[in-house]
């Protein structure tokens, strides 16, 4: 099932196709990135002044509505990256290896025990 989201005036969404947005309530959808080097987009989250997505890669974020993304973290040690929600004070991942903690935007990782 993708991941849905409401951002501002939009709804954006990971597919097949990468990540799509729509103005008119999700009746009708639109391309908003489609590139491959970030690898498959697995879950969005607005973040502040930025969008933070789980991809295959690891964890990417835009502050360009999700038109180009930067890697902020691809790092192995805390498995593949699946979900992530905003806890608050910290950023919180869900992982092929457990649940992770994040202070610093997402930029390094701790296991939550």
């Amino acid at each position: 099932m993708p991941q849905l989201i409401n951002y501002g005036k939009e709804m954006l969404r990971v597919s097949a196709k990468g990540v799509e947005y729509s103005t008119s309530g999700g009746r009708s959808w639109m391309t908003r990135y489609s590139g491959s080097s970030c690898g498959t987009f697995l879950d969005l989250l607005p973040y502040g002044n930025e969008l933070l997505a789980v991809t295959t890669k690891g964890v990417y974020y835009s502050t360009s509505q999700g038109r180009s993304w930067m890697s902020r973290y691809t790092g192995s040690s805390c498995g593949d990256f699946i979900s992530l929600a905003d806890g608050g004070r910290e950023l919180l991942a869900t992982t092929s290896k457990g649940l992770y903690y994040s202070t610093s935007a997402g930029r390094s990782w701790m296991k939550r025990s």
